[in-house]
């Protein structure tokens, strides 16, 4: 079966178990080129091992994944390794920052074991830390800089590459609420920008009056919503409710990311 055409990244029926307890139960999702999908669901709900199934790093139990109209789940692991070095770009909840690099040698990393050279990977890098307002941590090392430094280098490093599509797993977790803001902000602005598309897991992504003003300007930073309770997405909200944004494509009106 292929995938949808107008889906860049397709999943059906998955199915993950960790040491027979389900984490994933039938769960079916596509998302469109250039779209933000923000994953939303209490801890346990199943969103960080729907991002793994979704990216490849783990394959289902039961179920499908396409990545333009490619079986994903079919692939063998050197092949979605090289799926994941080239097209795809991953954000940790903690930047995972290699300590003894500086901070633009992190964000270059996937240039660098892709085979670019020093220069172009160092001013490739360097010019993402500028957008990330970031520049001038360029010569540091993480141990040096603070949480919210190093996570935007953890952006940069995930869009250094221009993937085809970014998987953020809760992304401003150990934030402080403005630097989450920031954090989020950027990371958007940075993906639109270069026509990215964005799954973003978090826990709470409830309309508020900075999504409506999102909204208003244009400038939201999640188109959909999609959640998730013990494995499964959540019954479609009553139309006309806060919450029916979520329900797809359909009418749906663009949300913000509370923070």
């Amino acid at each position: 079966m292929a995938a949808p055409p107008d889906d860049v990244l397709w999943a059906r029926g998955l199915h993950y178990a960790y040491d027979g307890s389900p984490s994933l139960q039938g769960v079916s999702l596509g998302v469109q080129e250039g779209e933000i999908l923000a994953v939303t669901g209490p801890r346990g709900s199943g969103k960080t091992t729907l991002l793994r199934c979704m990216s490849g790093q783990v394959l289902p139990d039961q179920g499908e994944v396409w990545f333009n109209s490619a079986p994903v789940h079919t692939l063998s692991r050197a092949a979605r390794e090289r799926l994941r070095l080239h097209r795809f770009g991953w954000i940790d909840s903690t930047p995972r920052l290699v300590p003894e690099l500086t901070a633009w040698e992190n964000a270059a990393l996937p240039l660098l074991l892709q085979g670019d050279g020093y220069r172009t990977a160092r001013r490739t890098a360097c010019s993402w830390l500028e957008r990330l307002d970031v520049g001038d941590c360029a010569g540091t090392r993480p141990p040096a800089l603070r949480q919210a430094q190093r996570q935007r280098i953890a952006v940069a490093r995930a869009l250094v590459h221009s993937p085809t599509v970014l998987f953020a797993d809760e992304p401003t977790a150990p934030l402080h609420q403005t630097d989450r803001a920031q954090v989020l902000r950027a990371l958007s602005a940075a993906a639109r920008s270069q026509g990215i598309t964005v799954l973003l897991a978090g826990h709470d992504f409830a309309l508020d009056q900075a999504a409506r003003t999102a909204e208003a300007t244009g400038a939201a930073l999640a188109d959909r919503i999609v959640d998730l309770t013990d494995g499964r997405r959540t019954r479609t909200p009553a139309p006309g409710s806060p919450a029916a944004v979520s329900a797809g494509p359909e009418g749906a009106a663009a949300c913000s990311l509370s923070v």
